[in-house]
């Protein structure tokens, strides 16, 4: 007769929640499904995301010691200037963590600021165009013939291919664009690429992103799968650990909550068109909107549905104006404002930090999701904060604002503020980072080294 541990043990993590009708649900790791030696031995997954913020930062409140920078003027929309700074030693400094950086606080041991970093602008499109398209690009500049941007496969899917390849999804694309109104290229609106001229779409939309991961869309008639898989799992839940108990409890509490944002806004959106009330394509609050996409691609880390991700705040040089309630005042268009900074410095500053708390949350709630061998989901993460532009008045290509988080399994060594030499290319960092995911890579796109003082 087999044991009661013996039992638990042969108990699959993801088998744990087939439930009725089709859907599942993943779960997080659990103490009660792996036996005493796997819990010490186990080596958790290696996952990699990105947070990308468009149309650059605002310097003077995210660089440490620019505070009283001179504002700069509109550089032209093809015109890349080249912001020079000021005199840094390059090396490892103590972080210091300016106003637009202090919601980083409590994880302050846990990230690392990167400074100094150049990415070369191709002529031939728009400063904007390659920003967020040639972001994690493996391509060097010039490199790809007849085409404007130097773009093919980007870095999510090369890491993918080596560490995606045993999740439902190799890689999970998600915008934070609702905008109806196309008036970009792709090329503005898109981090992540299979290839030269072969965009992986993101997801812009909760419901169907949630629909997508957890199987619900043919089943509408269950509208909380929270209760449905409930219906199996009581039955094995008290086979669970105390400790496990807590954590699943914890985590259909997170669903949950999910489940019930999205109805809120559902319901908004319906009570404002009974009421016909005209308001801009966007009007989903902009706070919840980005808090929401990232609570989602955190549980698809979390439960095993991709190891890779990416999450774009915002589109590039998109001029609509946009409801960023909670934050500022009234519509703006983002992309206007960095192009007139003397007259919006203060609710640019406003919507930086905002950006970079709403990261910072998302971290938070990473280091509280325990893994294996004691590590949390943050622990066994390399989870990027960037931008493809130094500042959004100059579409400076140089010095660009760069925060490193997680902890890359150990293999990265964080809490300080690196500050590489002139001239080194992007493509450092991502060789860094391919490498401590035990990628073996000796070149990345224009690549010059690692960097060696983010090197556990």
């Amino acid at each position: 007769m087999s044991s009661h541990k013996d039992r638990i043990s042969s108990i699959s993590r993801r088998s744990f929640l087939a439930c009725a009708g089709g859907a599942s649900l993943g779960l997080p790791w659990l103490e009660s499904f792996a036996n005493a030696k796997d819990s010490k031995t186990k080596t958790p997954a290696q996952r990699l995301a990105f947070f990308y913020l468009p149309n650059g930062i605002t310097r003077r409140g995210f660089f440490p010691g620019e505070v009283d920078r001179p504002l700069p003027k509109f550089a032209g929309q093809n015109n890349v200037w080249r912001f020079e700074g000021k005199a840094v030693p390059s090396g490892s400094h103590p972080l210091t963590l300016t106003p637009t950086l202090a919601p980083l606080h409590k994880m302050r041991k846990k990230v690392s600021l990167i400074t100094g970093m150049d990415r070369t602008f191709q002529h031939g499109t728009d400063s904007h165009a390659q920003c967020a398209s040639c972001f994690l690009t493996s391509v060097a500049p010039y490199e790809v013939e007849n085409s404007a941007y130097p773009l093919t496969r980007t870095l999510d899917h090369v890491a993918a291919d080596s560490i995606g390849q045993t999740t439902p999804y190799s890689t999970l694309e998600l915008s934070c664009n609702d905008h109806k109104n196309n008036i970009e290229s792709i090329y503005f609106d898109n981090m992540s690429w299979y290839g030269t001229g072969h965009v992986a779409p993101s997801m812009r939309n909760p419901r169907k992103v949630y629909d997508r991961l957890f199987g619900t869309q043919l089943h509408a008639r269950f509208r909380n799968i929270t209760d449905l898989a409930l219906g199996n799992a009581r039955q094995l839940q008290k086979r669970l650990s105390t400790t496990d108990r807590r954590k699943f409890e914890e985590y259909f509490e997170s669903v949950r909550t999910i489940e019930t944002r999205m109805d809120r806004i559902d319901k908004m959106k319906s009570e404002l068109v009974a009421a016909n009330i005209k308001r801009p394509a966007e009007h989903l609050p902009r706070n919840e909107y980005i808090h929401l996409m990232g609570d989602l691609l955190v549980m698809a880390l979390q439960n095993g549905l991709t190891n890779v991700g990416s999450l774009m705040v915002g589109p590039e040089r998109w001029t609509t104006a946009t409801n960023w309630e909670g934050i500022l005042d009234k519509p703006y268009s983002h992309h206007g404002m960095t192009h007139a900074i003397g007259a919006h410095l203060e609710q640019l500053l406003k919507l930086d930090r905002f950006h970079v708390s709403a990261f910072a949350r998302l971290l938070e709630r990473m280091d509280r999701i325990e893994e294996a061998n004691g590590t949390t989901l943050l622990d066994n993460t390399i989870f990027t904060l960037g931008a493809g532009m130094g500042d959004g008045t100059t579409h400076q290509y140089n010095d660009l604002p760069l925060v490193v988080a997680g902890g890359g399994a150990g293999k990265l060594k964080l809490g300080n503020h690196i500050h590489c030499k002139r001239g080194t290319p992007l493509a450092n960092l991502w060789l860094t980072q391919l490498q401590a995911l035990g990628i073996s890579r000796k070149k990345y796109a224009d690549s010059t080294g690692v960097i060696p003082e983010i090197q556990a």
